[in-house]
């Protein structure tokens, strides 16, 4: 009876308190009312940006759009305009076989940052469809 005496005087943790009693800590009000997650972009569903992940995880993600819209773009700036020059030719020869075609390239140049740290990033669009 010793054991269960001192079991029952232990603190309980901090999530047992909250799972036992139900009861969720309060959320701390902020001074905005804003929500906190970071800013949506607002681009059409067709449009893919290509990065740093894997050329066929872009090139599997354009062909679902094909499938679903009929024609995808592909975007990319920097060291990434290469990879996207990879998807639609992935996409074109490879996955495709000969329903899509590159229907438009489109080439700019974007000007980032502020002040004295502006620079040129070189910029693409290709433009797949049926």
């Amino acid at each position: 009876m010793a054991v269960a005496s001192k079991v029952s005087q232990m603190p309980k943790k901090r999530s047992d308190t909250n799972s036992s009693e139900g009861q969720k800590e309060p959320e701390r009000a902020t001074a905005t009312s804003a929500p906190s997650a970071p800013a949506q972009r607002s681009a059409p569903t067709n449009h893919i940006f290509v990065g740093q992940k894997p050329v066929m995880n872009y090139a599997m993600s354009a062909l679902i759009q094909l499938a679903s819209a009929g024609e995808v773009v592909v975007k990319a700036r920097g060291m990434a305009i290469s990879r996207a020059v990879d998807v639609a030719e992935i996409v074109t020869k490879r996955l495709g076989n000969g329903q899509f075609k590159v229907k438009d390239i489109g080439i700019s140049t974007e000007v980032v940052g502020e002040g004295p740290e502006t620079r040129n990033i070189s910029s693409i669009e290709i433009v797949v469809g049926k």
